[in-house]
């Protein structure tokens, strides 16, 4: 693998009270969480929803403020840029959302939509946008004709397709993905996760891959980072952490995912309670209230990521007995 190219380094951000939640009180989002990535890389973001993984997301491309930590991007502090810089780098930076319905503008062709990157950063000469446009159309697998179509026009996973080609037209360097396929029938995630592999290969791409689909980060990533409660859970290399879990919360998730080999079924781990609210989280390791193996102890501090025998693999658990 290349040389990193961004890196989040102890990231957190907390929310203030307001709304649902009493006046003046903090909701801890996400706590000291550090990934990187390099060029060519897919990492996968796993966990319940409310685990933090879009919020960590919109961090690392500087759409939301840091509570604490920083953000490196080939070596620079996001923080620190002034304002042209740090333009320069946006254009480096690109996000495809969940949803492709209300990604896209109704009113407008897709074409225009594509356009959109190529006029702000000026990347290509006004004369030679039209025929940009059909490439990024082409490259994710629609025709050119396309590009005089509006969104209600397409499939859902055409829609989708447009977005990436969107995405795309920047010549971005790093690419986030929100959970890409969640909302297209299953009939064609499997045709937009070979697209989104074979971008990442041919372009270079480091992606960011956000999902709750275990099965999806298995064949797209390298690396899976599982998160709970705005923490790390465990991360490592996806084949490790996959075969042999160690943390009681991804043996969970693990034991949940549909699997269509008998021998990597595994016994199903059913976990107790709900999750608790971020605004009050349990003291020490916040997965304790639901874990079947807590003990006491667990309740005394949060856990530290420590390396367990694969390079790479980090757990948070003090219970080193049940790896």
């Amino acid at each position: 693998m290349s040389e990193c190219l961004i890196r989040g380094e102890g990231m957190s951000r907390s929310f203030h009270g307001g709304g649902f939640f009493r006046r003046g009180r903090s909701i801890q989002a996400v706590s000291d969480v550090s990934i990187s990535l390099s060029r060519g890389e897919a990492v996968g973001l796993v966990g319940e929803s409310g685990s933090g993984k879009s919020t960590i997301g919109r961090l690392m491309l500087g759409l939301m403020p840091l509570s604490g930590g920083r953000i490196l991007f080939d070596g620079d502090d996001l923080a620190v840029l002034d304002e042209k810089r740090r333009g320069a780098l946006r254009r480096r930076m690109q996000m495809v959302f969940q949803d492709p319905y209300s990604s896209l503008d109704p009113r407008r062709t897709v074409g225009s939509q594509v356009e959109d990157g190529l006029s702000i950063h000026g990347i290509v000469p006004r004369g030679e946008r039209g025929a940009r446009v059909a490439e990024l159309l082409a490259q994710v697998g629609l025709e050119p004709h396309h590009a005089a179509r509006t969104p209600h026009q397409f499939s859902g996973g055409q829609r989708q397709r447009v977005a990436i080609a969107r995405a795309l037209a920047t010549n971005p360097d790093f690419l986030v993905a929100d959970e890409p396929v969640s909302a297209l029938d299953v009939s064609v995630q499997a045709q937009v996760m070979a697209l989104l592999a074979d971008l990442r290969s041919r372009l270079g791409l480091a992606m960011l891959f956000i999902s709750h689909d275990l099965p999806v980060v298995r064949h797209l990533c390298d690396r899976v980072v599982v998160l709970y409660l705005g923490r790390v859970m465990e991360e490592g290399p996806v084949s490790e952490v996959l075969r042999a879990p160690h943390h009681p919360y991804t043996r969970a998730l693990l034991s949940a995912a549909p699997s269509l080999h008998a021998e990597s079924r595994r016994e199903r781990v059913v976990l107790r309670g709900e999750p608790p609210s971020p605004a009050n989280p349990p003291s020490g390791c916040v997965f304790r209230t639901r874990c079947p193996h807590a003990i006491e102890a667990c309740a005394a501090q949060p856990p530290p990521l420590e390396p367990r025998e694969a390079p790479g693999h980090r757990v948070a658990c003090i219970r080193h007995d049940i790896g």
